[in-house]
């Protein structure tokens, strides 16, 4: 046995719990959820798909066919364009989603996983242009592809850019292949293709599905070519769009039913108005208690919004009162800094309902006579009981409950 074997259970416990204890330690001191995984999983895709381009054969190709005729190509360089092009596309695809990775996309993790999954197989197969030459890549390839599988639950975010990058850098590429492949094909056509803006003409409308007729493929290959882009063509943009259409509608659906659903809970319920530190507070004890409110607000805050039923609009339109359910509210709780804006509201619930109970808050005590007028349920005065108990602290008076009830709040009689 090994000595720490023979140590008795509550040290190793205590030695396990301290283990724990360092390591969360470090993670708060390293901040790892601002940074881990999503930005080295982006460094290493990135180098990934780079890496990917530039074992993309013949990169002078396109001096090459600038100079010369589609017709006068050799089979070598059509060959190694073939070859190489599944490299430099999954790159492409690899570039630009790691951008999304940074974003922790969900969708960008997909699109990284099917591309390095392709990358791995290609290589290993040896369908890409001599990269399955070079172990190093085929290893390192691996190793990306370990890494994306490892922290998949750590990419869960829906984000519309990750979707437009997918959607352009699809449509982009499928446009390039077309073009590219109508080039270099172009002697397998009637009339033959002898130039790039042909060659886009031609690719624009296959992708299409147009087909004016005007260029015909005449060979058993320029006519799998054509069916290629036209698959392709249904697919990508199938793809792109529901890859696009798909999150806004989601959000819009599930804004609608959180809408509705909210509404439906605006009933028996408190409307916290105001952003003040004292409805700040009241609404924590409120949500401790599980007792349902709606905070109505003026405006937006420049912070975060706060995970609640909020609505924004001002507190003394009696529309806006009904659409936060003041008739059928508990309390309207005005909690502003300002008396005379506190006052307004509870005069707005009393014309919409005399049923509705209200709270105001006072802030100035030479206030505290006119917010009475106004008739409010409860009035609530923490500035001035601050000051009360500072004054009767210093005359030595006797501080008791009642004192602190009656200087706090004031019922309506």
């Amino acid at each position: 046995m090994t000595g720490s074997e023979n140590l008795p259970r509550p040290f190793r416990l205590g030695t396990r719990e301290r283990l724990q204890r360092v390591l969360r330690a470090a993670e708060r001191r390293l901040r790892l959820d601002l940074w881990f995984p999503h930005s080295p999983l982006f460094l290493a895709v990135l180098i990934l798909g780079l890496l990917l381009v530039r074992h993309a054969r013949r990169a002078a190709l396109f001096a090459h066919l600038s100079a010369h005729a589609p017709l006068t190509a050799s089979p070598d360089m059509i060959a190694a364009v073939i070859d190489g092009a599944p490299s430099a596309v999954i790159g492409a695809f690899l570039i630009v989603m790691s951008f999304g990775l940074l974003r922790r996309s969900r969708l960008a993790w997909v699109i990284a996983l099917i591309s390095a999954t392709a990358s791995f197989l290609l290589a290993a197969l040896g369908w890409t242009g001599g990269i399955q030459s070079h172990a190093r890549l085929l290893i390192y390839n691996g190793c990306v592809l370990a890494l994306l599988l490892l922290f998949s639950h750590r990419f869960n975010r829906s984000s519309l850019a990750s979707a437009t990058l997918f959607a352009i850098i699809s449509v982009a590429s499928l446009l390039a292949y077309a073009v590219l492949g109508s080039f270099l094909l172009g002697a397998s056509f009637a009339p033959p293709i002898t130039d790039l803006l042909t060659a886009l003409y031609y690719a624009i409308v296959t992708m299409s599905t147009v087909g004016y007729g005007d260029v015909v493929p005449k060979t058993n290959d320029a006519r799998l070519f054509t069916v290629s882009i036209i698959v392709l063509g249904i697919t990508v943009f199938a793809t792109s769009l529901s890859a696009l259409l798909l999150p806004l509608i989601s959000r819009r659906v599930e804004g609608l039913f959180q809408n509705r659903e909210r509404r439906a809970m605006r009933s028996n319920h408190y409307i916290v108005v105001s952003d003040s530190a004292l409805a700040r507070n009241t609404r924590r004890e409120l949500k401790a208690r599980d007792l349902p409110f709606t905070v109505l607000l003026a405006h937006a805050p420049e912070g975060p919004t706060p995970p609640h039923d909020v609505l924004f609009g001002d507190a003394t339109d009696l529309d806006v009162l009904r659409e936060a359910g003041a008739t059928d509210a508990k309390a309207i709780l005005a909690l502003g800094l300002d008396d005379s804006e506190n006052a307004f509201i509870v005069m707005a619930a009393r014309e919409l309902s005399e049923s509705v109970k209200t709270v105001a808050a006072v802030n100035d005590a030479r206030n505290m006579e006119r917010v009475k007028r106004v008739h409010p349920n409860l009035i609530i005065a923490p500035q001035v009981l601050g000051g009360s108990l500072l004054a009767m602290a210093l005359s030595g008076e006797k501080l008791d409950n009642a004192n602190l009830v009656e200087q706090l709040l004031h019922f309506s009689t």
